[in-house]
């Protein structure tokens, strides 16, 4: 009895930290491409439509994080569906869901404050997804009840997660070139992706209930989904488009050299 209560405090601890490790890598893996559209006084580079799919998801999530976390009706229903075991939202899901929220935001508003083609809009499809999606939350909150509905929001937020990188991915590919899109932001996020789904199953292993990994499909689905297309980016930024990437930094040497001899010759 006492190993067997050890082993739950040490895996419980060990999961608050996993749990905290990725809230940190997640958070901060958003920053980097603020930084870097601050810097270049640029948003060309990167989709309009990722930006848009991340702030109507991360709302989604915030909501979906908030109802698990805070409303007893919704946490005795999902343990009475699921053998009484309590839902796996942590305080550091629901913190986080806050925080992507709001710097997505940030970012979002960047592409309305800087420069960006004319090219960069969003697209047909972005604009049917939010419309269908919202035609469904409706009907939902109409029709189908609170834990229903909340279950709903958490599929946007999955459904965001699977498709908004695809533009990204199609922007570089065409572009053969990751100019203007992060890469630090990618190795956050593959880190926390990795550190994500690493806690939900040592928390599913620890309470012995292993279909707990598919009673939050969201967390499942965004560390598969983020780790699947970060392998992706790291691709075309180190490997497929490397050249470019070469090509790119030389120039830009090149211009600072240019620049700084003409300035000395200015002075002579």
């Amino acid at each position: 009895m006492f190993e067997t209560a050890a082993l739950t405090y040490g895996g419980e601890t060990i999961s608050t930290v996993i749990g905290w490790t990725y809230f940190a890598a997640w958070s901060i893996s958003f920053y980097p491409q603020v930084v870097l559209n601050f810097r270049r006084k640029s948003v060309e580079g990167l989709s309009i439509d990722y930006l848009v799919y991340n702030v109507y998801g991360f709302a989604c999530y915030a909501i979906f994080n908030t109802a698990f976390f805070f409303s007893k009706a919704i946490g005795d229903e999902y343990a009475g569906r699921n053998d009484g075991h309590h839902n796996l939202v942590r305080f550091n899901d629901l913190f986080f869901s806050y925080h992507a929220l709001a710097i997505s935001l940030i970012t979002f508003l960047q592409s309305f404050w800087y420069k960006r083609s004319v090219t960069q809009k969003a697209s047909s499809t972005v604009r049917i997804f939010f419309l269908v999606t919202l035609a469904g939350l409706i009907m939902s909150m109409l029709f189908a009840s609170p834990y229903a509905t909340v279950y709903y929001l958490s599929f946007i937020k999955l459904g965001c997660s699977m498709v908004k990188y695809i533009p990204q991915v199609w922007i570089n590919y065409q572009r053969k070139s990751t100019d203007g899109w992060s890469i630090d932001n990618i190795l956050l996020d593959f880190t926390g992706g990795v550190l994500s789904f690493a806690q939900l199953l040592l928390d599913a292993f620890r309470l012995g209930n292993i279909g707990d990994v598919l009673g939050n499909p969201v967390k499942m689905g965004l560390g598969l989904a983020s780790i699947g297309f970060d392998l992706v980016f790291m691709s075309q930024h180190y490997v497929w488009y490397a050249e470019d990437r070469r090509q790119h930094k030389q120039d830009i040497e090149s211009q600072r050299e240019s620049h700084s001899q003409s300035r000395y010759g200015s002075t002579e």
